[in-house]
């Protein structure tokens, strides 16, 4: 493939076009070089991304092309992607980029499609990050003005700098006014959704074990739990009969000869100390034993596998269902060790004591596991009597016997000794199991008894319910269905979140920590009661906040809401709403609160959310809990789930594997608009994977489009269509089905972005260049546009079909390659920027020559291969050399035929002789006519005019005559 000569200078060639083989190489200057049409355009061959992209994000700023945008789409359909918010803590990575270049395409596209496409950025501001990023520059245990004051500045700091790397990716949203969760409107906002789930029925304050984080040093919710691998220790705990009596009548014994214990297994060994109750399955056998170390009672299905752990030898003695041991006392293991653990363990039945595994017994410590503390309670115990040793930061309290003070983790050997002392031990060993850790710290969680606020998923009264609000299901119930109501994109992410509703517990919506917003609630000093007027409260909590954020309610006391008499009765609740509350009542307090113009009259609130896919159990989840709570359906109708980054090896990113990418560093070295075409060319569905090769590719791919663009660019440079637009039904042939295939292709590309795919239109729209434009139509047109006269019919023809297909590939490249399509957009003179267009249609298509034209070139492919096995034996050079005989069966005969002359223009040679025969088949022979010097073609009649003897006569009627005639190419 051999360059045309450039515009510029002769000898040149003119680079980074669509070139021809009809080119010669090395070719001298011609004299009559200045009597072709040649590509002119000021749109350059590089790029130079990283230094032109700021002046368009500056220019975008300064002339406010965001509000451009609403003005050219008032009135129209709104389409609304609600931003899930970044937390507002670091610089971005490249998974934020990939996050927010989405919906930026999305956006965009939309706004394409005609829709009012709204895109408001926003942050979420408050939660332990920040609080744990100032606890390690200014120390813990910081007063709740000081830590408020510093949370609002340090997030502050961090959202000026997020903002810009945002904006650098090319993002076009309401910068500057962005929304935030610790705006006052917004803290206000949230309290008021409290206020209407609160009389919904949905709220109600419990003492039950919560996931709690001792580096949060505070309760966690279940979208804050990450599971990995824990080295435990397990052990097999024999606990004494306390009735022997009563126990040898369960197995239908008289009496036992022997001490007798009841046998546990667990990987919790500091749960020992808080032991009230063991659990057995009623439906199960259970055996007695006897083995040396006394009778030993386990299921009777793990009786082998028990004494071959235990290494004993046994006899079972006699069996019971578990019924039979229904509150059967034994005590506790190191009742010998120390008086504070001389109290007993009664039997409760239980359906999750199995016989997958261990001893079939389950030990239950009732403040630090759900089943647990809902089979004690369910049998009668007391919240006041539950034992709850385990402080918030771990420790256990120091009044606990023989551990107290001690670090629960540091002190499973101490426990393990203890038992073995007592003589209670039967077996330990060391296992690796999957075990909840804090998403955050990465560090293992407990579940941990305590009095929290929780929203209700199934039934139950809650606080302050307005019986006229009170819907008539569940929330479970309400979300599910909502859920059914929801499209998702992928699909799989539907069963995904579905799941995760159907088996939740109840969400803990309380924290015990300062920079969040209050929960303004009153207890009584005695009852722990709500204070009556609680729904006034919160409505003049709102207020106040509203006025001056979350610290004006924190300097407010119990007598300033209550007045002094009563006030002596109540203690202010210092507990703050956990952060995912914040984000997940977004579509309240900022779509129908702060940006209320943001979200549609009817229905839910946005059309699209859009976040990575851990975010079904996270902001997904629970703006869905909120909104159902709320309005009894999800605030949004579609979700959208995409993978993480990974490396060129699918390994995850991390900076001691030193395979991380900054978004930062290629936007400088690259451009943004590199990383935006590699998220566009890659299926999000998945993990992204990311590296410098992978990214010299998307580099190359980016030049291939840009090239093409120049091309159709350059050749309509003198073209002004309400001047020189040639009638659809006056075009020639082969450019009606250009533009027939371009409106065929942009049905294709917008099926596509109607469902959010963009790796399809990627991969399509560089085949369309490189096939359907560089390596057919281009290739062909080149001689026309080049060698027929300037305003001819011939070349006014292609160039109104080239000026369709640009602006329609402007606009399909515009989502993804937002700044290269605003350059070229510009090229027109254009003084609006691209976004406020619209797709439009490509008028007139002839859907009757997409099949003819298919043939043709599959036809021009064969001819192709057969030119170019000549070539490679040194028979030609140029195709144009190539004299063709081509035989071709009746109905390719007759396609080929219709093109009459136009048909040597289309497979490039300077003649072809069509002939009838039985299959298709190719001759080359070696043109022995003279080389036109102005068109390169190989023709009889060079010479024919002795004013012009180096030319042919097609060029000296295009340039002095009246122009040679083309009908269809």
């Amino acid at each position: 493939m051999q360059p045309r000569l450039g515009p510029d200078r002769p000898g040149v060639p003119f680079e980074g076009f669509p070139m021809s083989e009809s080119s010669p190489k090395n070719a001298p200057a011609s004299a009559y070089r200045a009597t072709l049409n040649m590509p002119d355009t000021p749109f350059p061959m590089r790029g130079d991304l990283p230094k032109r992209e700021p002046g368009w994000i500056k220019e975008w700023n300064d002339q406010g092309v965001y509000k451009q945008l609403r003005d050219a789409r008032r009135g129209a359909p709104k389409f609304i992607l609600h931003d899930g918010p970044p937390y507002a803590n670091g610089q971005i990575h490249i998974g934020h980029a990939v996050n927010k270049i989405l919906k930026d395409m999305i956006v965009k596209a939309r706004q394409l499609e005609g829709f009012d496409a709204l895109y408001t950025p926003g942050w979420d501001c408050h939660g332990l990050p920040i609080e744990n990023a100032i606890e390690k520059k200014h120390g813990r245990n910081l007063p709740r003005d000081e830590m408020q004051a510093r949370g609002r500045a340090f997030a502050t700091e961090q959202i000026a700098q997020q903002l810009v790397d945002f904006q650098r990716l090319g993002v076009l949203g309401e910068w500057d006014n962005p929304y935030k969760t610790m705006n006052f409107a917004s803290e206000a906002g949230q309290l008021r959704a409290l206020k209407k789930v609160m009389e919904r029925g949905f709220v109600y304050r419990g003492l039950k074990p919560v996931y709690w984080c001792f580096d949060c040093a505070s309760s966690l919710a279940e979208f804050e739990i990450e599971y990995q691998d824990k080295q435990s220790q397990t052990l097999d705990v024999m606990f004494p009969a306390a009735d022997p009596a009563r126990l040898a009548a369960a197995f239908g014994l008289e009496r036992l000869d022997k001490d007798a214990f009841i046998v546990i297994w667990t990987t919790t060994a500091w749960t020992i100390p808080a032991n009230q109750a063991l659990n057995v399955n009623p439906e199960l056998e259970y055996s007695l034993v006897d083995t040396p170390r006394g009778l030993l009672i386990v299921a009777s299905a793990l009786v082998e596998k028990c004494l071959t752990r235990w290494q004993l030898e046994g006899k079972v003695l006699a069996t019971a269902l578990g019924e039979k041991l229904d509150h059967i006392p034994f005590q506790h293991p190191l009742g010998a060790m120390d008086k504070g653990y001389d109290r007993v363990s009664p039997v409760y039945l239980a359906d999750y004591a199995t016989a997958d595994d261990g001893t079939g017994i389950v030990h239950s410590a009732p403040a630090y596991g759900v089943d647990d503390f809902n089979s004690c309670v369910a049998n009668g115990m007391d919240y006041q009597d539950i034992l709850n040793p385990v402080q918030g930061n771990g420790v256990y309290a120091p009044e606990l016997p023989l551990f107290g003070g001690q670090h629960i983790w540091k002190a499973v050997p101490v426990i393990l000794d203890a038992l073995k002392v007592a003589g209670r031990l039967l077996d330990t060993t060391t296992i690796s199991h999957s075990y909840p850790h804090c998403w955050r710290h990465k560090s293992p969680v407990i579940y941990r008894a305590a009095a929290q606020w929780f929203v209700r998923m199934d039934e139950g009264e809650g606080v302050f319910t307005d019986p006229a609000q009170k819907p008539a299901k569940t929330l479970r119930q309400i979300a599910l269905e909502a859920i059914e109501h929801t499209r998702f994109y992928p699909e799989n992410g539907k069963a995904r979140l579905r799941d995760m509703i159907a088996g939740r517990p109840d969400w803990c919506i309380s924290r015990q920590r300062s920079w969040g917003v209050p929960l303004p609630f009153f207890l009584h000093v005695d009852t722990g009661a709500l204070h009556p007027r609680t729904m006034e409260i919160i409505d003049q909590a709102a207020s106040i906040v509203e006025q001056g954020g979350i610290e004006a309610w924190s300097r407010v006391s119990a007598a300033d809401i209550l007045g002094a008499e009563e006030a002596a009765h109540y203690t202010k609740s210092t507990d703050i709403l956990e952060v995912w509350f914040d984000s997940g009542s977004t579509f309240w307090h900022v779509l129908r609160g702060t940006h209320a113009g943001m979200h549609h009259d009817e229905g839910p609130e946005a059309d699209l959310y859009l976040e990575g896919h851990d975010q079904h159990r996270g902001w997904f989840h629970s703006s869905l809990l909120l909104a159902s709570a709320i309005f009894g359906r999800a605030p949004y109708r579609g979700l959208l789930t995409h993978g993480f980054t990974v490396d060129g090896q699918g390994k995850k990113m991390s900076k001691s594997l030193g395979n991380t990418v900054s978004p930062q560093e290629v936007s400088g070295k690259l451009g943004a608009e590199i990383i935006r075409l590699w998220v566009a060319a890659t299926d999000y569905s998945g993990d992204l994977a990311i590296d410098d090769k992978i990214l010299a590719r998307v580099v190359d791919a980016y030049r291939r489009i840009r090239n093409t663009l120049r091309f159709l660019l350059a050749n309509v440079s003198d073209f002004d269509p309400a001047r020189d637009a040639v009638p659809f039904g006056e075009m020639l042939e082969i450019d009606r089905w250009a533009l027939t295939r371009a409106a065929q292709f942009q049905e294709e590309l917008l099926a596509h972005y109607k469902v959010y795919e963009f790796h399809p239109v990627v991969a399509k729209l560089q085949l369309f260049c490189s096939e359907d434009l560089g390596g057919f139509y281009l290739d062909v047109l080149k001689d026309r546009l080049y060698t027929t006269a300037p305003r001819s019919l011939a070349r006014r023809s292609a160039q109104t079909a080239l000026h369709q297909i640009t602006h329609a590939m402007l606009r399909w490249m515009a989502p993804f390659l937002s700044f290269t399509a605003e350059e070229a957009w510009k090229v027109f003179g254009s003084s609006a920027s691209i976004f406020t267009e619209t797709y439009g249609t490509i008028a007139h298509a002839d859907e009757g020559l997409l099949a003819k034209w298919q043939r043709i070139r599959a036809i021009r492919d064969v001819v192709n291969k057969e030119i170019e096995a000549v070539r490679a034996s040194g028979g030609i050079g140029a195709s144009l050399q190539a004299d063709i005989t081509l035989s071709a069966p009746p109905e390719d005969h007759a396609l080929l035929a219709s093109l009459g002359d136009d048909l040597k223009f289309v497979f490039i040679v300077s003649a072809i002789e069509l002939v009838a025969g039985s299959a298709l088949q190719v001759g080359v022979r070696t043109r022995s006519d003279a080389k036109c010097e102005r068109c390169w073609h190989y023709r009889a009649d060079v010479g024919h005019d002795a004013q012009h003897p180096t030319l042919c006569g097609r060029c000296t009627s295009n340039l002095y005559g009246s122009g040679e005639s083309r009908a269809h190419a």
